[in-house]
């Protein structure tokens, strides 16, 4: 549960990373970008340190979540604005789940990364939120794009789970 969470929150920096290197700040939607961004570091940090604290092994998928991750975040700068906001409400949408299958499991047996989860579980529906007020459903394809990030997140809990 923790590797997945720290690969999933790695590969939402460097996503950002590859978004804000397009966009620069030229647009609203950079600066919102960049404030999420921050806010994915943070958990980021927290999950290393989880991984650290109780002995987890990464994920062998790091290196490649890194390049993919900041490709996404790229390439979908690139078509512009309103689809990196699809990007982040689709791949938000799917850590949502995720997140809230993840409490569910953990009931009350481990409280402290209970708490963790549902308070970045917060942070992450906000940002869902952000992207759909600043036009992710504008995006060229939107129904496709977001269908297809969306299946990428799941392949990639899946892929993290596993190594």
């Amino acid at each position: 549960m923790i590797r997945v969470d720290q690969a999933g929150e790695y590969g939402a920096t460097r996503i950002y990373a590859g978004q804000l290197a397009i966009l620069g700040d030229r647009s609203p939607a950079a600066r919102s970008i960049a404030r999420m961004a921050v806010q994915e570091e943070r958990h980021r940090e927290r999950f290393d340190q989880i991984i650290s604290e109780r002995g987890v092994r990464p994920t062998l998928l790091q290196p490649f979540w890194d390049k993919a991750g900041f490709a996404l975040g790229a390439v979908t700068a690139l078509i512009g604005p309103e689809a990196a906001m699809a990007c982040t409400a689709a791949v938000e949408t799917e850590i949502d789940k995720h997140y809230s299958d993840q409490l569910d499991a953990l009931g009350a047996d481990d409280p402290e990364l209970s708490e963790t989860i549902a308070q970045f579980r917060e942070e992450e529906r906000e940002h869902h939120d952000t992207a759909i007020a600043e036009g992710a459903e504008s995006a060229p394809a939107y129904p496709l794009l977001s269908g297809a990030i969306r299946l990428a997140c799941k392949a990639a809990i899946a892929a993290s789970k596993r190594f």
